[in-house]
């Protein structure tokens, strides 16, 4: 097994208009575990309810940071994806182990829909990330 020297700084990854790229950042990040580095992606006015409700802000920020802390995994493929001048609307599949009440991973499937948009800056940032899960896994 050969072991990488160098370290991703996850701060400096960026999303792009590459929906491909755009899913290989999300995915790096969140696996991380960094929520901070995650919430990164997102402008300042972002809605997300990753974590169960539409959230923006602060509270969003904590939830992320939260969820992530707690070790969850999440694979997706993207389905669709359709740009117009500088918003992004990406269409993907997800698989997301949530860690149960026994440590082990409960999978949630479902379909996200994110919409990014790119700042005058050039940089492409997450402005909604709506996971909608097929079904609720059992308690």
């Amino acid at each position: 097994m050969t072991t990488s020297t160098t370290e991703v700084d996850l701060f400096s990854l960026e999303l792009t208009d590459d929906p491909e790229v755009q899913n290989e950042v999300f995915l790096k990040i969140f696996n991380s575990g960094n929520g901070a580095a995650f919430d990164n992606l997102y402008r300042p006015d972002a809605i997300s309810n990753l974590t169960g409700g539409p959230l923006t802000g602060e509270a969003r920020t904590k939830g992320i940071i939260d969820l992530l802390a707690q070790g969850p995994t999440l694979k997706s493929v993207v389905k669709h994806s359709y740009t117009a001048d500088d918003v992004t609307l990406i269409v993907v599949d997800f698989e997301l182990g949530l860690p149960g009440e026994d440590g082990e991973l409960v999978q949630v499937k479902g379909t996200c829909t994110d919409v990014i948009r790119r700042l005058e800056n050039g940089k492409w940032m997450m402005a909604v990330d709506r996971p909608v899960a097929d079904l609720t896994p059992e308690s």
